[in-house]
């Protein structure tokens, strides 16, 4: 007699065609609603970054000063008038208030901001013309030209593409104090966070 006992099939493991579709369905959906809260958070985190890049610029052309004993300033690249269009720190070595790559000695450059960031100046970083951010040697924030001076001035780095009641909380910025002091800060969380800020 034989001993040969077949061994008990077992089922295949697996999905099946529906519990796969099924699985996708739900994927889809998640990803459907996670995606806004992502890109929210992503261009928060773009945000903050222009703002301390910013900042970052005001204090080295700050510093610069100082060691230099020059003027230094923050300008609109190009010597343009919109400060989205990414910023340079320079020692102003040839003394005409202006950038020149070849006559000045440059600290920093900042490339564009992206296309929902607005930034938008008080005072001297608000000029029509080219505005900027100045220092001398002292550390002092000043003017120059018709009406020199310790003025403050604020740059406000916005988002633009959430709903307005949504812009306080989409806003930072940077204040420039006459004494030199530079900081940024929020306005949905610091009631002194305004564009007439002096310190």
């Amino acid at each position: 007699m034989s001993n040969y006992h077949p061994l008990p099939r077992r089922s295949a493991a697996g999905f099946t065609l529906i519990e796969l579709m099924i699985a996708v369905a739900i994927s889809a959906v998640l990803m459907m609603v996670a995606a806004p809260s992502f890109v929210g958070f992503q261009r928060n985190s773009e945000m903050t970054s222009i703002t301390n890049s910013l900042l970052a610029a005001a204090n080295a052309a700050r510093a610069e000063a100082m060691k230099t004993g020059m003027n230094a300033f923050v300008v609109p690249t190009g010597n343009g008038s919109s400060w989205s269009a990414g910023w340079v720190v320079f020692v102003d070595k040839n003394r005409d208030n202006a950038y020149t790559a070849t006559a000045d000695t440059t600290v920093m450059e900042q490339a564009a901001t992206p296309s929902y960031v607005t930034i938008t100046g008080t005072n001297n970083a608000a000029i029509s013309t080219t505005p900027y951010i100045m220092f001398d040697s002292s550390g002092y924030a000043k003017s120059y030209g018709t009406s020199p001076g310790l003025p403050n001035l604020t740059l406000s780095i916005v988002r633009n593409d959430v709903p307005s009641a949504q812009v306080a909380a989409e806003t930072r910025r940077i204040v420039v104090a006459r004494t030199g002091r530079v900081r940024s800060c929020r306005p949905s969380t610091d009631s002194a966070c305004t564009s007439s800020a002096t310190n």
